[in-house]
């Protein structure tokens, strides 16, 4: 059964995220990324968000937490791909 997706999130929200994400030292959770965001969002939005940004390959998702990734150079994504959890 399809998801059914019932608010997408804004731009000036996706950037928000986005800009939290890219100024984290390391690996943050959901919750920590929740925490850290200067207004509340639903958590429905934010798995949006999430989703999208794995699936444009600017982050990745992994056991100990989100990562942004895109500014790496390709030698750094191959190797972080090729040991990523799955």
């Amino acid at each position: 059964m399809p998801e059914t997706i019932l608010h997408y999130p804004r731009l000036d929200t996706m950037l928000m995220v986005e800009e939290v994400l890219k100024n984290a030292d390391t690996a943050m959770s959901k919750s920590a990324l929740m925490r850290r965001l200067p207004k509340q969002i639903m958590r429905q939005t934010l798995l949006v968000i999430l989703d999208y940004l794995e699936k444009r390959g600017m982050i990745m998702i992994g056991k100990k937490g989100i990562l942004w990734i895109q500014n790496d150079n390709p030698k750094m994504r191959k190797l972080i791909e090729s040991s990523r959890d799955a």
